[in-house]
């Protein structure tokens, strides 16, 4: 479905971009991979499904760092035609003990690298007047929680961000959307439920059910292949008039 298409996936080598990676090298896709860590393994994950794959580590919170990177994904494979905008990082503190440094990474990394991408992959896929911008906001796009005042600023920019990108091109076949998870199993996530069993003397499975209780009535992780399928149906002719729209994938956490 996707064959000939480029994807670029920003924080891809592990956990939600790599599981939306590989949905989208599965229609065909040929992608860009970006991100820390080991990145042989990944790549690996991506290839074995027979599409061209490339790497560009470029630091999301450095706009001439996103800039080169995009320019490599020109120069390697003619442009972006999905671009998947889904790295993230997260600290929890209350606003009045939030380090100042770790609030200006988080809106760097969070909301503005999602900004630099888009305007520098907009000009091509208007000009081929097609183009999927997916942003991986989050529930916290959508609703608040304590102790995280940077990320959900920075979520709900994303959120506002899409929104804006969307209308722009409204008139084209550029399309711009936001998903929105709840809690997803990821190896992070994955750690502090082990931390969480560890402190409260429980189980994993336990602790995994009072971590989902506080806020996600379905008691069940959400998983990045189920994220990385929505992606692909917004980047399918399905998607052709999907606008503008923040899609919560997270239980039932914003029905309450």
């Amino acid at each position: 479905m996707l064959a000939g298409k480029t994807a670029l996936v920003t924080g891809s080598t592990s956990g939600i971009g790599l599981g939306i990676a590989l949905s989208l090298a599965r229609q065909g896709a040929n992608i860009v991979l970006n991100g820390f860590g080991d990145v042989q393994a990944p790549r690996a994950q991506v290839e074995a499904l027979g599409v061209q794959v490339g790497y560009h580590g470029a630091d999301m919170s450095k706009p001439a760092e996103i800039e080169a990177m995009m320019a490599y994904a020109q120069a390697e494979f003619g442009g972006v035609d999905i671009l998947v905008n889904n790295a993230g990082i997260q600290h929890v503190a209350t606003v009045e003990d939030f380090p100042v440094e770790r609030w200006d990474a988080v809106i760097a990394i969070n909301l503005s690298s999602a900004f630099h991408t888009t305007r520098l992959a907009l000009p091509g896929m208007q000009a081929r007047n097609w183009g999927r911008i997916i942003n991986v906001a989050s529930v916290h796009g959508l609703v608040g929680s304590a102790q995280k005042s940077a990320y959900v600023a920075a979520k709900h920019g994303v959120v506002g961000l899409t929104k804006v990108t969307a209308l722009e091109n409204a008139t084209t076949g550029v399309t711009c959307n936001a998903i929105c998870p709840g809690w997803v199993l990821t190896p992070l996530v994955q750690k502090q439920v082990d931390a969480r069993a560890a402190a409260e003397g429980v189980d994993v499975a336990e602790a995994t059910r009072r971590l989902l209780g506080e806020k996600q009535p379905s008691l069940q992780f959400t998983t990045p292949e189920e994220l990385g399928e929505l992606a692909v149906f917004l980047s399918s002719p399905a998607g052709n008039n999907i606008r503008g729209v923040a899609w919560n994938v997270d239980g039932g956490w914003t029905a309450q």
